[in-house]
């Protein structure tokens, strides 16, 4: 039961927050460096499957260790998310940066920074409403 409430409270954390970005900030840095790549439609499925599998990426490094008895609660969740955010879209920054035409380092630098923020505030909002329910892993 905590597992499955913690898997949804930080899919949900995860999903708002980078809703927003991506439509305030990164459609329009993505359109003015490399619009002539991006789809008009995007694949809506392809995404969802990023975002589940990342979540359980969260879940696993992050937010479910963070709740074992002396794992540290959301600011261990935070910090190993972080890790994991910095890691994962540097990832995909960097062989975009080294593979594609038009890809700028501003983008590089702030998705970058973005997967650190929305990573370890993700592990952590979800660590944080599991505990505020008063779900314990056992």
């Amino acid at each position: 039961m905590t597992l499955g409430a913690l898997y949804l409270a930080t899919f949900a954390v995860f999903l708002v927050l980078d809703a927003l970005m991506l439509t305030m900030v990164m459609k329009p840095l993505f359109d003015r460096h490399v619009g002539a790549l991006m789809l008009e439609d995007p694949k809506y499925a392809v995404a969802g499957a990023f975002y589940v599998a990342y979540v359980a990426g969260i879940l696993w490094f992050a937010g479910w260790p963070a709740l074992a008895p002396g794992g540290g609660g959301w600011r261990s969740a935070a910090l190993n998310g972080a890790i994991l955010g910095l890691l994962a879209y540097a990832t995909y920054e960097f062989v975009n940066m080294a593979t594609l035409k038009g890809w700028s380092w501003q983008t590089v630098a702030l998705d970058t920074l973005w997967g650190g923020v929305l990573t370890g505030v993700s592990a952590a909002g979800g660590v944080a409403i599991v505990q505020a329910l008063g779900m314990t892993r056992n």
